[in-house]
């Protein structure tokens, strides 16, 4: 029965390429940091170290990479970045005017601000009776396609 350990670097070099694949699609640095761990353990493999050897060395190296290089890598690569929240995140806080009867138990349609209109529904615990059409109401939270409202007056603190 031929000695498998005497493959082991093909092993390597696969796990090393797909880590790299990976890292091509996420673009988070961390399959690149396992990558350059995994190179390290497969020159362990070269310089003709024992297979738990390997791992180890790899493990160990990987995670030092994780730990050091990776958050300065990305702050790096996030340096200058518009902090401008977009999509969901955006509508957070925005104003807008009920177009038709929002209730507790019944949902109605909200204008916001930016020009959107969404259906929405009374956020719980406000303590508030239906609104009005008319009423300003700020977004307090996104649920699906529903915006979480509360009365304006209560937005105030």
């Amino acid at each position: 029965m031929p000695d498998l350990t005497q493959y082991l670097w093909i092993i390597w070099l696969v796990f090393i390429l797909i880590c790299v694949i990976i890292e091509l699609l996420s673009l988070e640095f961390t399959f690149l940091m396992i990558a350059a761990g995994s190179l390290a353990g497969l020159g362990a493999n070269l310089l003709g170290a024992v297979w738990w050897l390997q791992i180890l060395v790899a493990a160990v190296l990987s995670v030092l990479l994780l730990l050091t290089i990776r958050p300065l890598l990305l702050r790096v690569m996030h340096k200058g970045a518009d902090p401008t929240p977009s999509n969901v995140a955006a509508l957070i806080g925005l104003s807008g005017r009920v177009m038709s009867t929002v209730g507790g138990d019944t949902g109605g349609l909200v204008k916001l601000a930016n020009g959107e209109t969404w259906t929405a529904r009374l956020s719980p615990g406000t303590g508030h009776g239906p609104l009005e059409p008319g009423d300003e109401v700020h977004v307090a939270a996104i649920e699906g396609s529903t915006a979480v409202v509360i009365p304006s007056e209560r937005n105030t603190a």
